[in-house]
């Protein structure tokens, strides 16, 4: 083994403990995989990588952090697997690939004269039969041979990465449950202090007999400990915080028509409507969670969203006629667990969750959500 080979190795070896230390913290992902194209430029003789995670949330390739290039301009390229065939290509071998030749004709238009590519490697980030992205990393621009040594430098570099994207997505998981936990506690306490205290001074006050001074005085003090137990109760936060969002409600409905599979959608978007800022993360949110139930659990011949305003309040509405019939176990006739959370977070916003079947085989989700400042 030559010192090249020895070197890199071993620094290898100390960035991953390094940055995999970093997955319980609260490193955002940006940096984090920017990190990580770092060390793949530091590592190996590239001088410009990428790394493009599928995310679950919004069902679409995304770019997570990247090295000598500008991100925000690569992030405004669309890239999935059927417009990228070199990453296509990558995951199905699990190999590093290269492309010198027709290189346009591998990866999407817009990356190629962006990046002014003309030698290419694609990386696949996959581990135990699960595709989490591709590494792409190139030489600044320039015609280059991949050395073996490189090409094995990378495949290591790829399953740390996927290590790394398996974990966080652990700890993303462990997190969602233990707020979930949280709120089920909440529930319970709400119940137990606050529910039998009301519950109690409701069988007083419906037994119909005349109360003394000191059956009042004591009802008076219940109904006050019970609204003190309350608000404490919620002054905890309701619900996760949503996460920072880079893009708007309206260009994740444009992008629907290109994402796979692809779903029979009709938008109806009031003229002049804007979502406020502050309401971009639980609308993109409930679209979210909308999408993944028709994705797992129907088969649509309509989808329609709407997105209209009314008395100071915001409403998204999506519904879908792909319910199956009841009794046929083969759609839920309640919402998953992932509306059930979104439902919190509209809570928090001073806002209204409603999901459900509405007419036979349709299933509507419905947010409500004032946009005045005093909400």
């Amino acid at each position: 083994m030559t010192q090249r080979e020895v070197e890199p190795l071993e620094t290898m070896l100390d960035v991953a403990v390094e940055l995999l230390s970093t997955i319980e913290t609260i490193v955002p992902s940006g940096e984090f995989y920017t990190g990580l194209c770092d060390v793949v430029c530091r590592m190996t003789v590239m001088e410009r990588a990428g790394i493009w995670l599928y995310d679950m949330g919004s069902h679409r390739v995304e770019v997570a952090g990247v090295h000598g290039a500008d991100l925000d301009e690569l992030a405004r390229v669309e890239a999935t697997v059927e417009n990228t065939p070199i990453a296509r290509r990558a995951l199905l071998e699990d190999r590093v690939v290269v492309a010198q030749d027709h290189i346009e004709d591998e990866v999407p238009a817009d990356l190629a004269r962006v990046m002014g590519l003309t030698t290419l490697t694609c990386t696949p980030i996959a581990a135990a039969g699960r595709w989490y992205g591709v590494l792409l990393a190139d030489r600044g621009g320039e015609r280059f041979e991949l050395a073996d040594i490189d090409r094995d430098l990378l495949r290591m570099i790829s399953k740390i990465l996927a290590l790394a994207a398996g974990a966080r997505i652990t700890m993303r998981q462990q997190e969602r449950a233990r707020r979930l936990a949280d709120r089920l506690n909440l529930a319970r306490e709400i119940h137990e202090r606050v529910m039998q205290r009301l519950f109690g001074v409701s069988l007083v006050l419906a037994s119909g007999r005349m109360l003394g001074d000191e059956e009042r005085e004591r009802c008076a003090r219940e109904m006050s400990d019970a609204l003190a137990d309350l608000r404490t109760a919620l002054r905890r936060p309701l619900a996760r915080a949503s996460r920072p969002s880079t893009t708007t409600l309206r260009e994740e409905i444009e992008r629907l028509p290109h994402q796979r599979p692809r779903l029979p959608t009709t938008v109806q978007w009031r003229e002049g409507l804007r979502v406020p800022e502050e309401l971009e993360g639980i609308t993109q949110s409930v679209l979210s969670e909308a999408l993944t139930n028709v994705r797992k659990h129907a088969e649509p011949t309509r989808v329609e969203i709407v997105v209209d305003a009314g008395d100071g309040a915001l409403v998204f509405e999506m519904g879908n006629d792909g319910l199956a019939p009841a009794g046929t176990g083969q759609t839920p006739r309640s919402g998953g667990m992932g509306l059930r959370l979104a439902s919190f977070e509209a809570l928090q916003h001073g806002g209204l969750l409603e999901f459900g079947e509405t007419d036979p085989g349709w299933w509507r989700v419905r947010l409500v959500v004032p946009m005045d400042e005093e909400r």
